[in-house]
């Protein structure tokens, strides 16, 4: 079997999870993505493992070796991931990724654009102070 067949196979998956990363809004499709293209990754390590052991002399299957390190990798990765989904979708009730927004802030009391009314107010307070002492 040629190299060039999981190579072309690999660079398809890969494309196909760029897709489901760059397109989707569903936090869940995303990780689905992201394990596309990590096989995709795992399916060119184990193709260039086999062929660089045909034509080496010692086979050290360092590419299967990498394979298992990144399958682990991505064990975790799907695990604190879909942790972190399912939280998210308990306390905002969604996981649309364009609905949320960054947990560790929140609007002001006034509301969101709150600083811009607070600029303006030391402002107009500024300026009375001007033609006050004018």
């Amino acid at each position: 079997m040629h190299l060039v067949y999981p190579a072309v196979l690999s660079a398809l998956l890969f494309c196909t999870g760029l897709y489901g990363v760059l397109a989707r809004r569903n936090a869940i499709l995303v990780l689905m993505s992201v394990e596309l293209m990590l096989n995709a990754v795992n399916l060119n390590l184990v193709a260039f493992d086999v062929w660089l052991s045909r034509t080496a002399e010692e086979t050290l299957h360092s590419g299967q070796a990498l394979t298992l390190f990144t399958i682990a990798i991505a064990a975790a990765e799907i695990g604190i991931g879909l942790a972190i989904v399912l939280a998210v979708h308990r306390n905002r009730g969604t996981s649309d990724i364009d609905k949320l927004r960054d947990t560790a802030e929140g609007p002001g009391k006034d509301g969101p654009d709150s600083g811009d009314l607070a600029a303006e107010k030391a402002d107009d307070m500024a300026g009375e102070k001007a033609e006050a002492t004018a």
